[in-house]
């Protein structure tokens, strides 16, 4: 489906997917469904021409997906600037929440990727008996690397956030990918 693009004669920004596209409203919803405010993360939301009435034969399907007034909650997360561009973060199922807080785990892998001995990261939400969840990463070093679990926690620590940086590092030679490259996180989390 799509919900925005780049508009001829407007400026593009990095990272944006651009502005909504003719006939289709968007907004950015808070967990309570209120809209969140400019450059406030929350669930990007749907409604116009281009979207599914909903799914044959299911409708408690389509109620969780599509509300009373029509609009399909996307499963993405992702905000909006000032100036009405749209920006994913990550998506709804992918979300960790330690101790209270959000943390979305595509940014802390592009903090990660940042490393130089980190060649590839995938980071997931594992159960934690007083936090909810706790952040763990899985990393491919880069050839010939040699940091450790307690290196790697320890430049997080001071790199990221006190409630983002992962307190498990997991390494691994390979993993789990689909045929497109993505990383099957569904399976980092089974193991």
């Amino acid at each position: 489906m799509n919900l925005a693009r780049s508009w001829p004669g407007r400026p593009r920004k990095i990272g944006s997917i651009g502005l909504p596209i003719w006939g289709v409203e968007v907004r950015v919803t808070r967990r309570d469904g209120s809209e969140a405010d400019v450059d406030e993360p929350g669930e990007i939301q749907v409604r116009g021409h281009n979207v599914m009435k909903g799914y044959l034969d299911r409708p408690e399907a389509t109620a969780e997906a599509i509300d009373e007034q029509g609009w399909f909650r996307t499963g993405d997360i992702g905000k909006r600037d000032a100036d009405g561009y749209l920006f994913i973060i990550d998506r709804t199922k992918d979300l960790i929440i330690r101790g209270g807080f959000n943390v979305y785990p595509r940014e802390i892998e592009e903090v990660l990727h940042t490393h130089p001995d980190v060649s590839l990261a995938a980071v997931v939400g594992v159960p934690h008996p007083s936090h909810g969840e706790e952040v763990k990463a899985f990393v491919i070093r880069t050839p010939g690397s040699t940091v450790t679990e307690e290196e790697l926690v320890a430049w997080g620590r001071k790199n990221m956030a006190g409630h983002k940086y992962p307190r498990i590092v997991e390494f691994r030679p390979t993993l789990p990918m689909t045929a497109t490259g993505k990383i099957l996180k569904r399976e980092l989390t089974t193991d």
